[in-house]
């Protein structure tokens, strides 16, 4: 999925409890995180949920993977992986993911908790782009 793909459906679901449920569903759709990742060093500081994410470098674009034991959260993780994985570095540091973020709408209808786990996550992703930069 493209990121113009990804709000164009967030634009076509009505109510916010269509597009929780998308959110929801995009996380069930991710793939596992292998159980020997989720450690402390890969832990994401900042989050309410527990959130483990790793990534790198591979072929000049950046792979992450990345779980979490909330439902939500783990949706928040899938638009992350939408918007970031396989692109060059440069570009996971050029990205204004906030931009997008309050295109979704999610920014009005997040908990302020929700969203500060959410920078985390792209705080996080965007050092790991950087150290591979």
């Amino acid at each position: 999925m493209t990121t113009d793909e990804l709000i164009e459906n967030f634009e076509l679901l009505g109510d916010w409890e269509e597009r929780f449920g998308y959110l929801i569903e995009l996380g069930r759709a991710l793939p596992a995180l292998p159980a020997g990742a989720r450690t402390d060093e890969n832990k994401v500081t900042g989050c309410m949920s527990q959130v483990w994410l790793v990534g790198g470098a591979q072929g000049g674009v950046m792979r992450y993977q990345a779980d979490s034991d909330a439902h939500i959260v783990r949706g928040l993780i899938a638009v992350l992986m939408v918007l970031l994985d396989g692109q060059p570095p440069a570009q996971v540091l050029a990205t204004d993911v906030g931009a997008i973020f309050r295109t979704l709408g999610l920014d009005s209808h997040l908990s302020p908790n929700r969203r500060n786990g959410f920078a985390a996550m792209v705080e996080r992703m965007r050092a790991l782009a950087a150290a591979a930069s």
